[in-house]
């Protein structure tokens, strides 16, 4: 099992480092699969706007939902996110050399989401890198069994991951 994660403390600091692996792969001609997350202030408000971009080349889904300005519910959009899903599941019969998922949020965490699309690359022996942060860290590792790779939170940390997982790979082909 290749399972790999990435955790930072700053703001949308994960969403934009899975966003540059994904585009330094993709310039290094790699085959992706999967969603990364992009957030965009907006000015009224304090909580942006979110967007996940299917990987390679797909749709651009947004995936929050303007509650107003007194809300405090979730703003995630969960059609909006099955749909995000529906296309990264179809993307799997591609064979991807890396799945980039860009949270294991609270629907991840109770089961939803992109935890069934995690766990179909995964048995077919697909590599996959995802975005966690404190507040679903414990359920993630339940999940994963403690069996998950932390990696440095750096471009060329993970592009060495995939290169390492990617010669293992041909070596037990």
């Amino acid at each position: 099992m290749y399972l790999a994660y990435v955790t930072t403390t700053d703001r949308g600091a994960t969403d934009r480092l899975l966003s540059a692996v994904a585009e330094h792969l993709l310039a290094g001609g790699a085959h992706l699969a999967g969603v990364v997350q992009t957030n965009t202030e907006c000015a009224d408000d304090s909580k942006c706007d979110m967007d996940v971009r299917v990987l390679p080349d797909g749709e651009t889904i947004r995936i929050s939902q303007t509650l107003g300005t007194q809300s405090r519910g979730c703003r995630l959009d969960p059609a909006a996110l099955e749909q995000a899903v529906g296309y990264v599941t179809a993307s799997l019969k591609d064979a991807p050399q890396l799945l980039i998922i860009n949270k294991f949020g609270k629907h991840e965490a109770d089961g939803r989401g992109f935890r069934p699309v995690i766990a179909e690359a995964l048995a077919q022996d697909i590599p996959v890198l995802v975005g966690v942060n404190g507040l679903n860290a414990e359920k993630f590792n339940e999940f994963t069994g403690g069996e998950a790779e932390q990696l440095v939170p750096d471009v060329q940390a993970i592009a060495d991951w995939l290169d390492r997982v990617t010669a293992q790979r041909e070596a037990a082909a």
